[in-house]
């Protein structure tokens, strides 16, 4: 399950990371459409720190829950 939950994390980042270059390539053409992957790129990222939040405690709950 863990190992799960941190495939996640960077499933989160790679969304991120595209969204990037979505953002690069339509500023110049279509601004109002790259907010949207703005809005993308941000989510995704508070996304990444949200789950790698929850994987640590849950990996430290399931530690202290061990001793």
């Amino acid at each position: 399950m863990i190992k799960i939950l941190k495939y996640t994390e960077y499933l989160y980042l790679i969304v991120a990371i595209l969204s990037a270059f979505k953002i690069y390539e339509l500023w110049g053409t279509d601004r109002n459409y790259a907010y949207i992957f703005v809005f993308f790129m941000v989510v995704s990222v508070g996304m990444f720190f949200f789950k790698r939040r929850y994987r640590k405690r849950f990996e430290q709950h399931k530690k202290n829950q061990g001793e």
